[in-house]
């Protein structure tokens, strides 16, 4: 089955894309694969994002790159960051709208924003 990505990328060095890590986004999936001989491949379900953060050092800037750091409630990925990528600051937004959008389409409760690991699914949130 061939997966239709929205955005991929590589961990870039000086700017360049030089390294074995490599990102790809879905329209549910966030992947991250590193490796040459043996691979890895982790993946975050994007309805599990908590936070997305933007950082942009100088050297990053002085190469037209940045990190953007995702923080979920992925048991494996609690956190991911895409290290020196080119458009952070687009692939960001983009990430974000694909996040509302899979929350949406989950119709993601309130209880899983705040950390509730799903034990008291019948507990009333808004004490109606």
């Amino acid at each position: 089955m061939k997966i239709d990505y929205l955005w991929k990328d590589r961990k870039r060095f000086l700017g360049m894309p030089l390294s074995f890590t490599r990102y790809a986004l879905s329209d549910d999936r966030l992947f991250l694969e590193t490796g040459l001989f043996s691979i890895r491949q982790e993946e975050i379900l994007l309805y599990r994002v908590r936070d997305i953060s933007l950082q942009m050092r100088l050297f990053q800037r002085l190469f037209g790159v940045g990190s953007v750091v995702l923080q979920s409630s992925d048991k494996t990925t609690p956190q991911l960051t895409l290290q020196n990528i080119k458009h952070p600051r687009e692939v960001k937004e983009l990430i974000h709208r694909q996040v509302e959008d899979a929350k949406i389409k989950r119709r993601v409760r309130v209880g899983e924003l705040m950390g509730f690991d799903g034990a008291d699914d019948d507990q009333d949130l808004d004490n109606d």
